[in-house]
């Protein structure tokens, strides 16, 4: 039994590590589904176990679905490109006030569609644009990177792990902004004031006034309008308290099809282009969720949440930071799969499962490890011939996601 526990540990951490580090440059997805694999040939999970860990996952992979969808049609259209090329004319020469536009506009594109989609679609588009504008991109591209963390938890759409921590049955609407978006509002605020205090000297001068901005097509104009119907179709479902994944993906199809419709295009092409491979990668995570539960570790960890509820004020303060700094270790997915485990064992009180919800949102801003969203940040500049190494990126990510995290776990604990 121990030496079947610790192979179970050895195989989760090692596929983690993987997904994190990319050995050989393969897909994260393959990692993750090659340590459930091994885990089911060794016979340290029954397959029925793993099917269930699967099917565990339904409703986060419907939202998945949806968004993807939404978002690769947004983007065959122009729709980011054409919002990046506009935040360069308002910001009539002026790289200061272009970094702040960019940054206004990750924080909508993050709250209504996710911060994968602030990683995968925006980030180009606005290299492209400072390109274009002749502007220093880096600061623009960590923008694009550091709120699609600090505002992914906005709304209960605005990230996935936001379904995962809660097992896809979210608070009602009501009960998430009460707790929520006062701490949103101060993340976004001082990640904002630290990033753009540490690119300071990147940020002088002055950039190009305009671009060349084509008009947005009716195709275009149409994916917009889907996307502004599925934001409007899940805050109702939201504030029903329905479950997100089902309308989200049938949002995701309808605008997909309207679009192909108005192009006259084959669906199954911008269907092609999504990164299907996120859906095994989710998957193979809950399987290893999974085999770790059964050996108790998340027993364990729900042991330490029942001790923190004891006092929930501290209690919440230290698991969520604690949270916030393991997402960087293991990367957000899989620890805030534990924590969803761990959550649903102890039942602790609503302001911890609050706190654990921002640590894992807003922790993942201190590494280039922490989330999907910020390795996909990271492969969308490599894509444009920028990088950021490990230690460049933590020490904005220090200088960023340490005070916003503070804050914001502190704002929620004074709201009691």
């Amino acid at each position: 039994m121990i030496l079947a526990t610790g192979v179970t540990w050895g195989i989760c951490a090692a596929a983690t590590a993987a997904v994190i580090a990319r050995p050989f440059r393969w897909p994260e997805a393959i990692w993750a589904v090659a340590g459930a694999a091994l885990l089911l040939v060794l016979g340290l999970l029954a397959p029925a176990d793993a099917l269930m860990a699967v099917a565990k996952g339904a409703d986060v992979y419907l939202f998945l679905i949806g968004m993807m969808l939404l978002s690769e049609t947004a983007r065959e259209q122009g729709l980011f490109d054409w919002v990046a090329a506009t935040a360069v004319d308002h910001a009539r020469g002026s790289p200061r006030r272009l970094f702040l536009l960019v940054y206004a506009t990750g924080i909508v594109i993050t709250t209504f569609l996710s911060n994968d989609a602030t990683a995968v679609v925006l980030t180009p588009a606005v290299y492209a644009a400072a390109r274009k504008a002749r502007a220093e991109p880096l600061p623009l591209l960590f923008a694009c990177a550091l709120i699609a963390n600090a505002a992914s938890f906005v709304l209960p759409i605005s990230n996935p792990a936001n379904l995962v921590l809660y097992g896809g049955r979210m608070p009602p609407l009501g009960q998430w902004f009460a707790s929520f978006a006062l701490p949103s509002v101060v993340a976004i605020v001082v990640t904002f004031l630290a990033l753009r205090h540490v690119e300071r000297a990147r940020l002088t001068g002055t950039c190009e006034r305009e671009v060349e901005r084509a008009p947005l097509s009716p195709a275009g104009k149409a994916a917009l309008a889907g996307i502004a119907a599925t934001v409007v179709v899940l805050l109702v479902v939201s504030a029903l308290d329905r479950p997100l994944g089902l309308p989200t993906c049938l949002a995701g199809v309808a605008t997909m099809l309207l679009v192909a419709g108005l192009v006259r295009r084959s669906p199954l092409a911008t269907a092609g282009a999504v990164s299907w491979s996120v859906l095994p990668l989710v998957a193979g995570l809950f399987v290893l969720v999974e085999a770790l539960d059964r050996t108790g570790v998340i027993a364990w960890v729900a042991g330490g949440l029942r001790t923190l509820a004891a006092d929930p004020v501290r209690g919440a303060a230290v698991s969520g930071t604690v949270l916030a700094f393991a997402s960087n270790l293991m990367n957000n997915l899989p620890a805030g799969l534990i924590a969803s485990t761990a959550v649903a064992q102890a039942q602790p009180p609503r302001v911890i499962v609050d706190a654990l919800l921002i640590g894992v949102d807003l922790g993942p801003n201190l590494s280039i490890t922490g989330s999907l969203a910020t390795i996909l940040w990271l492969q969308a500049i490599r894509r444009e011939g920028e990088d950021v190494g490990f230690w460049a990126f933590l020490k904005v990510g220090a200088a960023t996601m340490i005070p916003a995290l503070a804050g914001a776990l502190g704002t929620r604990l004074l709201i009691g």
